[in-house]
This record gives C-alpha cells, sequence and structure tokens, in this order.
C-alpha cells in the first residue's frame, strides 16, 4: 500500500490517521476496505451520530433488522447487535494493521449508551458487556469525559478494557482523564494484568471549541475580538499536548512504562471545518505532533490528500502562543471554564438525541418487520 503523500507525512510525523465514520454500506460495499487501500486510514472511530445516520439511510440494515423481530428482540437489544456487529467486522478489516503496528492502530471504537454518561456503575457494567460482544482485541470503548465518567474510565482501565475517552474539551478535564487512565494502570498492575495490552486515546474536541467562541467574539464585536476569531481551538489543543508532555513524562508514569505500559495518545476529534472562511484542512495541519491520533470525517480526509500542506510539528514549541490566545479570550471577558461546561453538557445532549433517533428508526424498522410476517 502507497500512502498519498500528505498521509505519509502525518505518518512520518507520528501522526495517525483515522476515519470518523462506519456503516454497514462503507464494510458490505468494498468501501472500507478501498479507503484503508488508496487513503492511508489506519483506524476508524464512530459515535451515536455516525450510527444513527447509518442506520437511517439505504437498507442494510432490513435483514437484520427483520431475523431480529423474527427472534423477539426489543430495540436496545437490536442496536446493540446491529452496531457491535459492524465494529467486530470493521475490526476484523484492521486486523493485519493492528498486528503490524503491535497494536497501535487497526482501532475501531464504539461508544456506551450515552443515556449513561452520567451514571458511573451503568457505564462500567455497559462498557464490559460491548467488549465482551465485540471480542476483538483491538475495539476501543469510548466513554464519555464527565465527572461521572472519570471514575468508569478507571475501572474499565482496571478490567484490562482498552479506552477512547471522548468529549473532552477543557485542559482541567483532561488532566483528569490522564489521572483516571493512570489510576487504571495502576489498579490493573496490581491485579497483576499485562499493561502492555492495555491501550487508549483520549479524544480532545477541536472544532466545536472554534463554533462557540467565534460567535461570542461576534457577538462583541470590536475589532480585537474579530481578530481572534479561528485561533481558540487549536490554541487549546496545543495546550492539551503540553499537558500530555507533562503528565507522561513523570516518575508516576514511568514506573508504569518501566512494567510495559502504553502511552494515552492525544486524538485530535470534531476535525472537520465548520466556517467555510477557514482552510478546511486547519485542524489537521495546525495540530501535527507525535503521538497524536487525528479522526476526520471523509470530506476533511479528501482536503489533506488533495492539498494538504503538512510541514512536520505544529504544535511543540507554541505553548506560549496558544496560552496567549486564551489569556486575549479572557481579557475580552470570554469564560473559557462557561464555553468548555456549555460544549460538555452540548455534546451529550446531542449524542442522546442522536441515540434518541437510532432507536426510533430501528423500533419503526423491527415493527415493519413483524407486520410483513
Amino acid at each position: 500500500m502507497t500512502q498519498p503523500a500528505p498521509i505519509q507525512a502525518l505518518a512520518d510525523a507520528g501522526v495517525s490517521v483515522w476515519l470518523d465514520d462506519l456503516s454497514r454500506e462503507r464494510l458490505r460495499s468494498g468501501n472500507l476496505a478501498e479507503v484503508i487501500e488508496t487513503k492511508g486510514i489506519v483506524g476508524v472511530t464512530t459515535n451515536p451520530s455516525i450510527f444513527q445516520a447509518a442506520l437511517a439511510e439505504g437498507d442494510a440494515y432490513d435483514a437484520q433488522a427483520a431475523e431480529l423481530a423474527g427472534s423477539g428482540a426489543d430495540v436496545d437489544e437490536a442496536v446493540f447487535r446491529m452496531t457491535t456487529d459492524d465494529v467486530r467486522e470493521a475490526c476484523d478489516l484492521f486486523r493485519p494493521i493492528y498486528e503490524r503496528t503491535d497494536g497501535l492502530d487497526g482501532r475501531v471504537s464504539i461508544e456506551v449508551d450515552p443515556r449513561l454518561a452520567r451514571k458511573t456503575e451503568e457505564t462500567v457494567a455497559e462498557a464490559k458487556k460491548l467488549a465482551a460482544a465485540v471480542d476483538r482485541p483491538q475495539v476501543y470503548i469510548k466513554i464519555p469525559a464527565t465527572q461521572e465518567g472519570l471514575p468508569a474510565i478507571t475501572a474499565v482501565i482496571a478490567e484490562g478494557i482498552s479506552v477512547n475517552v471522548t468529549l473532552i474539551f477543557s485542559l482541567e478535564r483532561y488532566r483528569a482523564v490522564m489521572n483516571a487512565y493512570l489510576e487504571g494502570l495502576e489498579q490493573a498492575l496490581a491485579a497483576g494484568k499485562d499493561l502492555s495490552t492495555i491501550h487508549s486515546v483520549a479524544s480532545f474536541f477541536v472544532s466545536r471549541v472554534d463554533s462557540e467562541i467565534d460567535s461570542r467574539l461576534e457577538a462583541i464585536g470590536s475589532k480585537e475580538a474579530l481578530a481572534l476569531r479561528g485561533k481558540a481551538a487549536v490554541a487549546n489543543a496545543r495546550l492539551a499536548y503540553q499537558a500530555f508532555e507533562e503528565v507522561f513524562a513523570t516518575p508516576r508514569w514511568q514506573r508504569l512504562a518501566d512494567e510495559g505500559a502504553n502511552l494515552q495518545r492525544p486524538l485530535w476529534a470534531s476535525t472537520g471545518v465548520k466556517n467555510p472562511d477557514y482552510p478546511d484542512t486547519l485542524y489537521v495541519t495546525d495540530l501535527v505532533a507525535a503521538s497524536t491520533v487525528n479522526t476526520m470525517p471523509e470530506n476533511t480526509l479528501d482536503a489533506v490528500i488533495d492539498h494538504g500542506e503538512v510541514t512536520g510539528d505544529e504544535v511543540t514549541g507554541r505553548y506560549a502562543e496558544a496560552q496567549q490566545v486564551l489569556d486575549d479570550l479572557d481579557g475580552l471577558g470570554i469564560s473559557y471554564t462557561d464555553v468548555t461546561e456549555q460544549l460538555e453538557r452540548e455534546g451529550v445532549e446531542k449524542f442522546e438525541q442522536a441515540w434518541g433517533e437510532l432507536l426510533e428508526g430501528v423500533s419503526a424498522e423491527l415493527a415493519k418487520a413483524v407486520t410483513a410476517r
């Protein structure tokens, strides 16, 4: 496989490129295999919105819906079966990459039911159930970085299950996520588990930060405010990487690394540019750094392949510049805490809404299948 030049440049800089999309149609048509072969992706992420869109389009799930209806499955069981089947099949497709990279890539993520985002024990139970159902070593179980999600992350990691922590917006919460990971590893080690088999990524959301802060800057409307548009998200992510470097250079981490533990890599999520005035590769080319993942919708991936200019590390050494952006926002009265807390609330709500629509759609398919019998 020969990767497109910009994707190879990202790989050379230590960036793993994943696709932020999965559907049965992609799997069965051979499209996902083609994207792996021609566009150089080495992993896939999913979320409730992606699954909702996949099940709402076409007829790829009709046969399974009829089978599940015939067996008396309720809507929650049907959704669980459909989504875990897709993720298992994708895992099998990525298995060669998983083996070639010693488990670093070839990863496929599946999220716990977003209705459990504020429920610790239920999240842990669902994570175990998902991992057992997919039953593939490269699956990542996605757990949101809510306050209630933090102890769930620790507990699931302690069980030896690999985790993709999602919906991270603030630097403070990101540090808490890294601490939750280290605590989980420490518990796993104490229980005699092999740390080398446990992996994790921390999904730090990017574009939504600019969308929210830009709207506040435009409401202020001053020359100083408008000059800061499109700068907050990249600055926030760069400072997250600074925190990553600090935490994974501590004696606490080194003790775990000596036992075979893997880095929890930062993953840049929500990388599709929402403002057409900005370069459509902004959240890729401006966030190049070693030991990171960038998960992209396919239109962003195509833009990077077509005209992305990857010039190496764009993160380290730019921390003072990034901090100045946040300081300038604070000087204009834009509260970082207020923005990030709002984005977390909205993120959970959006996934809950998508899940509700998914349940409604599958419920209608089950009812239709029953009527047709």
